[in-house]
């Protein structure tokens, strides 16, 4: 008998207190957050920060997502980066401590995810076409572009991060 699974997570309607425009970032992020549990399972971690077939590591993707959507929800809240986010972001690709498992870089991921699902709540659909500035030069984007890539840049690297654990377990 086969498991019957969910419907992908924007097929199972809004997200209670998100305003509608945001659903789609909200739906993404938290698709995943879905995905990734699975992905992770069994994972075998003395390959997390190899470089498998010279491609990024899975450790680095996983830090990565972490720090796209606290670095893309600062910009899109009108700040700048702290000195931290600076570090951190300067360290991702690094392990962070000796014996660091991908379970607790993804949940790294989803604690981030909960944050960002907050700050999605709390953007007011007014101030989606708000202009913002990203970087230090502060290149030109609105609150709405800021969130919506910040959640598909986390899909995208989920989809990076899903090839280099196949191509591990092949290897």
């Amino acid at each position: 008998m086969q498991q019957q699974q969910a419907p992908e997570v924007w097929m199972r309607g809004p997200i209670p207190g998100i305003t509608g425009l945001l659903q789609p970032a909200a739906h993404a992020v938290l698709q995943v957050k879905a995905e990734l549990a699975q992905l992770i399972e069994d994972y075998d971690n003395t390959r997390l920060w190899e470089q498998t077939g010279g491609v990024a590591s899975a450790g680095f993707h996983l830090q990565h997502m972490t720090g796209v959507l606290d670095r893309l929800g600062t910009y899109a809240q009108g700040n700048l980066l702290s000195e931290q986010q600076m570090l951190e972001l300067q360290q991702e690709g690094k392990a962070p401590f000796p014996s660091c498992t991908a379970q607790q870089l993804a949940d790294r991921f989803y604690r981030q995810t909960d944050l960002f699902l907050e700050l999605l709540k709390n953007t007011p659909e007014t101030e989606l076409l708000s202009p913002r500035g990203i970087g230090r030069k502060q290149l030109p984007s609105n609150v709405l572009g800021i969130l919506f890539h910040a959640a598909e840049h986390s899909q995208r690297h989920l989809g990076q991060l899903l090839v280099t654990i196949r191509l591990q377990r092949l290897l």
